[in-house]
């Protein structure tokens, strides 16, 4: 792990400190510093000890004399190529005195080795001086969060490309929407591929629903079932949009796992009525793989994509999952995730939008279950006439 270089022999406030990683022995000091910097969204002393140990995290802090003066700490998103700047905090009495930049660089130095592109942040928009250190140091403001701290305040999203690639660069911004339950992620996806090219659409549970009813599976390997790409693309086009669809398989989908013969059937029963209804609405369907090279083209011709991942590297449960796909660059494929942990402390909204995954894991992610399935749709605004 990378860390600001170490200056022993100088004893006065003005060295510059020394940042290590965190020892469990830390967590006393590390909770001093916590009270004395927030008085509204503190870590608690659990979350802190937690922290120490997160496999995902990065927890570094700042020595001088002999005293600890700061921290910083970092989650890295498992699977994805993003981490984000969870805190940041200097004793008060020692701000201003560059300890928070040397932290910050210290830390994305080490998120950096562990295979991230982009941090990302929260902070307030009333707090000018953190602000200010951010940009300095080259964050970029991409979003904003209304009331979002206990104080009611608003928050800025921040952003900065720490590797030095090309910045983040969206042709056209695609709206954010969460799944409402845990077997809606299709129509999620949907609803923000059609709102992406035509703004007036409704972001509701209702619509979600709707969508979900209209694209149902029936099953899954347990509980409700996901969403079949051809139920997506018929959805989509009944509601006026064009639509494609690729698959690498004509077999019906979503088999692998299922042990009841008769739910068996009844996949198989709502794959052959979904392939009836693309074929009597002219849907284009191509059984191939699904390539990069192919959802660059779809984006380049101003569709938007729906593509089907496996969980596995999210969350180590191979569950099949739609994600909608924002953009492409030399590095990365850009997904907006509608799943986002309910009550979870390491994951926030933030974490689910513009989520990069470099284009080396896109092969393994985009292939689920034994049969390596592997589909997209992709939806346009209908050609006027």
């Amino acid at each position: 792990m990378a860390t600001a270089s170490i200056h022993n022999s100088v004893s006065n406030d003005d060295a510059p400190p020394l940042v290590r990683q965190a020892l469990a022995s830390d967590l006393a000091a590390l909770i001093k510093v916590e009270n004395s910097c927030f008085s509204h969204d503190k870590l608690s002393p659990r979350s802190l000890k937690r922290w120490l140990t997160a496999k995902h995290a990065i927890l570094l802090v700042a020595e001088q004399n002999q005293q600890l003066v700061g921290y910083g700490l970092v989650w890295c998103h498992k699977g994805t190529r993003l981490a984000r700047l969870y805190s940041l905090a200097v004793l008060p009495t020692l701000q201003g005195k560059g300890i928070a930049k040397t932290l910050l660089n210290a830390l994305e130095a080490a998120t950096a080795e562990r295979g991230r592109i982009y941090l990302r942040l929260e902070v307030a928009v009333n707090n000018s001086a953190a602000i200010g250190l951010y940009e300095r140091l080259g964050y970029r403001v991409f979003g904003q969060y209304s009331d979002y701290y206990d104080d009611h305040s608003d928050a800025l999203r921040m952003q900065k490309n720490i590797r030095k690639n090309s910045e983040m660069k969206v042709a056209r911004l695609t709206p954010w929407y969460q799944q409402t339950t845990e077997f809606t992620c299709g129509p999620a996806a949907l609803l923000m591929a059609m709102g992406s090219l035509a703004p007036s659409t409704a972001l509701t549970q209702s619509h979600e629903l709707s969508l979900w009813r209209e694209g149902t599976t029936i099953f899954m390997t347990s509980g409700h079932g996901g969403c079949h790409p051809f139920g997506l693309a018929l959805a989509a086009h009944k509601r006026g949009f064009h639509a494609e669809v690729v698959v690498n398989t004509r077999e019906p989908l979503f088999l692998d796992g299922v042990r009841s013969e008769n739910k068996k059937q009844v996949l198989a029963t709502v794959h052959q009525q979904f392939l009836a209804g693309i074929n009597a609405a002219n849907i284009a369907l191509s059984y191939q793989d699904v390539e990069l090279e192919q959802i660059e083209h779809w984006l380049k011709q101003d569709f938007s994509v729906l593509l089907l991942i496996s969980t596995y590297r999210f969350d180590g449960k191979k569950a099949p999952h739609w994600v909608c796909v924002t953009h492409l660059d030399a590095h990365c494929v850009y997904v907006h995730d509608p799943f986002c942990e309910p009550g979870s402390d390491s994951q926030l909204a933030i974490d689910c939008q513009y989520v990069p995954i470099a284009r080396s894991d896109f092969s393994k992610m985009s292939a689920f279950g034994s049969q390596r399935l592997r589909t997209a749709v992709a939806i346009a605004n209908p050609i006027a006439t």
